[in-house]
């Protein structure tokens, strides 16, 4: 189900770990010499932990429903508000040179105000709370990008089920994405392609889910350039 949602996200803190000494290998560039995460342009290398801890607001003016989804017989779509308040923690750790794991997970409160034009019973407001897209992935790197060859990286993301009574903060059903894609060093910057592949509930097959390209550049010691196009 499509929605549209504005997001407004600030990040809190941000603690890195590191329990390794740096290294650069010839073609990795300016992403260095880490796995990449799935935070975007962020990398963590072998026996490395990353800690995020963020904090993030939504509010949804044209968020995307059907009562059905909330007990009701009817599959007419209506647009309703929806907002919420979420407090979550990422951590990444590099266990080789060609594994790092990832585990989220986040504390929500949501509230949705039903379309003044749905009819069908749908509760004029639901409230609801509690913990969310609690998840894990395993990244791996298929081999070094040295010199004119790209480096490539692919991924698998496992979300299990929770709240399945509460569709506003959680899933009944189990959750299984996969990333593929490859990154270039230039002299100019580095280029990164990746997709994902997600299984498609209503048509019972994979899908081709998030796709984009990104370029990054070390403009200096502390801060870097990243422009993408994203899309799916």
């Amino acid at each position: 189900m499509p929605q549209e949602t504005t997001v407004k996200r600030l990040s809190i803190i941000g603690l890195t770990l590191l329990v390794a000494p740096v290294s650069t290998l010839t073609g990795q560039g300016d992403a260095g010499a880490g796995i990449r995460t799935s935070m975007i342009e962020t990398y963590v290398e072998p026996h490395q932990l990353l800690i995020y801890p963020f904090y993030a607001y939504t509010w949804d003016h044209n968020f995307e429903y059907q009562p059905s989804m909330f007990g009701g017989s009817s599959i007419e779509d209506f647009r309703a508000h929806y907002q919420s308040h979420e407090g979550a923690v990422f951590l990444a750790y590099g266990v080789t040179d060609w594994l790092a794991v990832e585990i989220e997970g986040s504390q929500i409160a949501a509230t949705f105000d039903k379309s003044p034009a749905d009819s069908t019973g749908t509760p004029v407001r639901i409230q609801a709370s509690g913990t969310a897209d609690i998840g894990g992935q395993f990244r791996f790197r298929f081999g070094h990008g040295r010199d004119h060859r790209p480096e490539f990286f692919g991924s698998v993301e496992i979300l299990p089920p929770a709240h399945g009574d509460q569709p506003l903060i959680g899933d009944a059903q189990w959750d299984v994405k996969g990333e593929i894609g490859a990154m270039r060093a230039y002299r100019w910057g580095t280029m990164t392609f990746r997709t994902t592949i997600e299984y498609n509930r209503g048509d019972t097959q994979w899908d081709l889910g998030e796709t984009s390209l990104e370029y990054l550049r070390q403009m200096a010691p502390s801060w870097r350039l990243l422009l993408g196009i994203e899309g799916g």
